[in-house]
């Protein structure tokens, strides 16, 4: 059996190389459409790491990760093809196999931001309200960032390569709705792996805004 703590913290030091790795490889003239041609699976991995750290798993966890994702993918399909929500875009071709436009891990992506922030907002209260509101202001917050460089990235971009304020506020709303579900099912997961991960995050794309 594997130690506790040897797990959490090669699980974390997997987290910064992944993300280290691909802010120089992305910078690294030759290697930046292989990086980001990886995005897929350095998402997927980021999730699995969440998932294999849980304190505790019951089957009802699998309804709460199911919910953020759920919503993603049905809120991601309305914009990409009907422009509903958060505005007219589309996605490019770095994050992988799509499903109507919508790319499959930026489904879980949002299962594994919306864990994240809920984690971090347990710190700041015990109420459901408020922690899902400071988890969809974080979600949003780093969207905010995101989007800067998301075009350069191809990951999407937004018709006339303007972010609408729709996109943000769509943001928020869902990801709000997104945590009133997940948190419902109380998932045990682990605060010092989400933390790393969201700060790993922001870190990276923030990284972006001057390079």
């Amino acid at each position: 059996m594997i130690d506790p703590k040897f797990k959490l913290y090669f699980s974390i030091f997997l987290i910064w190389l992944f993300s280290i790795s691909g802010i120089f490889g992305i910078q690294s003239e030759g290697y930046t459409d292989w990086f980001l041609s990886a995005t897929p699976l350095n998402l997927l991995l980021s999730f699995l790491i969440l998932i294999i750290n849980l304190k505790s798993f019951k089957k009802s966890y699998i309804i709460g990760f199911l919910i953020p994702f759920a919503l993603g993918f049905i809120t991601e399909a309305l914009g990409v093809n009907y422009g509903l929500i958060f505005g007219s875009y589309e996605y490019g071709n770095n994050l992988g196999y799509k499903v109507w436009g919508v790319p499959v891990m930026i489904c879980f992506n949002w299962a594994l931001l919306t864990a994240i922030t809920a984690d971090i907002a347990s710190f700041v209260s015990r109420s459901v309200w408020v922690r899902a509101f400071i988890g969809a202001a974080l979600m949003t917050g780093l969207d905010v960032i995101i989007e800067v460089s998301a075009p350069r990235f191809d990951f999407w971009e937004f018709e006339g390569g303007v972010v609408p304020i729709q996109n943000y506020l769509g943001w928020l709303s869902i990801a709000f709705l997104a945590h009133l579900g997940y948190q419902y099912y109380k998932v045990e997961s682990n605060q010092k792996i989400s933390l790393h991960l969201f700060i790993s995050m922001l870190i990276f794309f923030s990284v972006f805004l001057f390079v």
